[in-house]
């Protein structure tokens, strides 16, 4: 079924989705401040550091998973959500930040510093951050045409990096259960492996074509 019509009427409401698990968050403060809910559990700073943590991956899974679905089900308009996916992991990520330099640290700068060198899964978290920050950056059409299409898009293959610097965080965060982190590290690993095995094709079938090239003889 062919969407690209309907691509603008799309987005709005894939915009609101996208806000959905932080509208839920949000309920979830809202009751447990007014009427005592217990959804955030017994550590309601944890939970809302830990879910925006969450929320951040799964919006780098879904940026990365944008080309391939695209290109498997030959769906081209896919790819024009991809800009605002990503842009949302960015959103989520920042949140969950500021949720640490609030909650863990009181705004203390310096205790920052000393985690990222001392707590690995901090510096890993910290990485996948950072690595995010030029790809919202350069995310617009102008940015676009002022790096060239060349390199904007090797500058954005940071994602790959970021996706896998944040499972790594995910998952030295996690002190007993690693299903979930792992089930991540599947997702990203399908996701990067399908692009390596597109590469290896494509670099194959060129040196073949190569080959065919010269094997052809003058007239």
């Amino acid at each position: 079924m062919e969407f690209s019509r309907h691509v603008k009427w799309l987005k709005p409401p894939v915009f609101l989705l996208c806000l959905g698990p932080l509208a839920s968050l949000v309920w979830k403060v809202l009751d447990a401040i007014y009427r005592g809910g217990s959804a955030l559990g017994a550590n309601p700073q944890e939970y809302i550091r830990n879910s925006l943590g969450t929320w951040t991956l799964v919006f780098l899974c879904i940026t990365l998973g944008v080309t391939p679905f695209r290109r498997l089900l030959r769906q081209n308009w896919l790819i024009r959500f991809r800009r605002m996916f990503g842009l949302f992991a960015f959103f989520y990520g920042s949140l969950h930040f500021v949720t640490y330099f609030w909650f863990d640290t009181g705004f203390d700068f310096p205790a920052i510093v000393r985690d990222v060198y001392q707590r690995p899964f901090i510096t890993a978290g910290f990485i996948a951050f950072v690595l995010m920050v030029p790809l919202a950056v350069t995310s617009t059409s102008g940015m676009v045409r002022r790096l060239g299409g060349r390199r904007w898009q090797l500058l954005h293959r940071l994602v790959y990096f970021s996706a896998i610097a944040g499972v790594i965080h995910y998952y030295w965060l996690v002190k007993s259960d690693v299903t979930v982190p792992v089930r991540f590290a599947t997702v990203v690993a399908i996701l990067l492996g399908y692009r390596a095995a597109e590469y290896t094709l494509q670099k194959r079938k060129k040196h073949s074509q190569d080959r065919g090239v010269r094997s052809v003889p003058s007239a």
